[in-house]
């Protein structure tokens, strides 16, 4: 049985991506250099960098990529086989959004939970 591993990230619809994310950075402290997302590597306990990341990313509200969802945000999940899992999930009858995509930063698929809010899953590329 494939499952979820972890977090991958937070996806955030704002009116000023860029504003927004220059707020982040000012008063958070959190990285984001000019860009709309940024990422936070993963650490073993002794601070040493380890395989993996989550993200952090801001979207223009009428972005299309929440869609067919109306909410602002959307949760990226981390899955140990994407494949397999989606199987799975149309056995559960859960509604699955277009079509799984194999890109360089992964495989990533995209469902909606019963209260329409869509959640990104993501198999990241084998190390």
């Amino acid at each position: 049985m494939a499952r979820i591993i972890g977090m991958g990230g937070v996806f955030l619809k704002a009116r000023d991506p860029q504003t927004l994310a220059s707020w982040y950075q000012e008063k958070l402290g959190i990285p984001f250099n000019g860009s709309l997302y940024t990422s936070f590597q993963f650490t073993d306990n002794d601070g040493k960098i380890t395989p993996g990341y989550n993200v952090l990313s801001f979207f223009k509200t009428n972005s299309g990529y929440f869609d067919p969802s109306q909410k602002p945000t959307m949760l990226n999940l981390r899955v140990e086989d994407l494949v397999v899992f989606l199987k799975e999930l149309r056995e559960k009858q859960v509604t699955i959004v277009g079509d799984m995509v194999d890109e360089e930063y992964g495989k990533f698929a995209w469902i909606l939970d019963p209260e329409d809010n869509k959640i990104e899953l993501w198999e990241p590329p084998a190390t």
